[in-house]
């Protein structure tokens, strides 16, 4: 299998309750790592407000505020 691309580092303070919660749906969920627990909590999160519903495929490239794929195509 390919080694994941995790390029970016993303620290966060918690609270006692906050990592209590963590570490319970850690457990819970047999979750390797905190990491892991925190990652699958963001996608839940975000497909749970819509933001998960990209096409196969799709590259980070292809999202952005401006929309790239207008009459011009981008340019100017």
């Amino acid at each position: 299998m390919a080694e994941l691309e995790r390029g970016e580092r993303l620290q966060i303070m918690l609270s006692a309750d906050e990592l209590l919660a963590l570490e319970n749906f850690r457990f819970q969920n047999r979750m390797p790592s905190r990491a892991a627990a925190v990652r699958e909590l963001l996608r839940r999160g975000l497909a749970g407000e819509g933001f998960l519903d990209a096409e196969h495929g799709r590259k980070s490239q292809d999202y952005g505020v401006i929309d790239k794929s207008g009459p011009d195509g981008g340019a100017g």
